[in-house]
């Protein structure tokens, strides 16, 4: 009797492990993998770093040309950008599961040549805690491991949370994520991390995630506080108007080495690590203003 509810059981575990996992990416494609991939191509940083967080860096065989944390993944192929992908490299190393943004180009041409893509762009934190959980699915990692991943993100945010001295909370700021400009608003990760650190944002989640923004609207908005990448910097007080801004005047202008600068625009495993950044700079610069006359 024993030996055939071993028997049994080995037979019901072969069943569960070689069923296939279908997933619904950003795209609302149904995408089913056989098996978890052993040969992984990722073309967004995030996703990137999001397999590396659940501990499957190994079965990484190629990469973007901006994924560049851990260190581990400097000996990797590097397969292009979102919009110039290298399709016949990306081919040639025979991934079983290619990671995109739903913005890239070539998933169709991927899937045309046969290959299994998965699409995602998170842009809150919901969409970083969901897209942890079907990777990890996808990559056959148990859901025990992702949920404890990001418990581990959520709480860190929380602590440079609460770790906020009161006379820091309550300023009003502008995060520039490219020199078009585009903004992060309310509604943005980005946003999501400077409301709970206690801060105000000059853009209005009714803008979307990520609005390009007329240079003027700042101007009128007045920021207390600038946070801009040093390559976004160096030009920022040419722009019309913009010496008149007060941050501009007072210093109150937080701008990030371009390792720092990745980690903040990435919505992905390193958002404690952001958070933090973005509660020093607020704390420093409340305790400027506080100086000023």
């Amino acid at each position: 009797m024993l030996k055939r509810i071993v028997a049994l059981s080995a037979l019901c575990f072969f069943v569960i492990t070689t069923q296939a996992v279908v997933l619904r990416d950003d795209r609302q494609v149904a995408v089913s993998l056989a098996k978890p991939p052993q040969r992984i191509v990722s073309l967004l940083p995030s996703l990137t770093e999001t397999v590396c967080a659940l501990g499957q860096c190994d079965k990484l065989v190629g990469v973007d040309r901006y994924s560049n944390w851990p260190e581990s993944l400097a000996k990797l192929p590097r397969l292009g950008g979102g919009i110039d992908p290298n399709i016949e490299s990306v081919v040639a190393l025979k991934p079983d599961l290619v990671l995109m943004a739903t913005s890239a180009r070539g998933a169709d041409r991927f899937t045309a040549l046969g290959l299994t893509v998965l699409a995602f762009e998170p842009r809150s934190h919901a969409d970083v805690q969901r897209v942890m959980n079907l990777v990890a699915q996808a990559l056959g990692v148990p859901p025990q491991e992702a949920e404890r991943v990001w418990r581990h993100i959520d709480a860190a945010v929380n602590a440079a949370a609460q770790a906020m001295p009161a006379q820091a909370k309550g300023q009003r700021v502008y995060f520039e994520v490219s020199r078009t400009p585009y903004g992060a608003s309310e509604s943005s990760f980005i946003g999501e991390t400077l409301q709970r650190l206690g801060a105000r944002n000059i853009l209005p989640a009714s803008l979307g995630p990520f609005p390009q923004i007329n240079p003027e609207f700042v101007v009128r908005a007045q920021p207390d506080i600038i946070m801009v990448g040093d390559s976004n910097f160096a030009d920022m007080a040419m722009r019309p108007g913009w010496q008149n801004l007060r941050a501009m005047r007072t210093h109150r202008v937080c701008h990030f080495k371009p390792d720092e600068s990745d980690v903040l625009v990435r919505a992905g495993p390193r958002m404690a690590e952001a958070a933090r950044l973005m509660a020093q700079c607020l704390t420093d610069k409340a305790s400027m203003k506080k100086e000023q006359p």
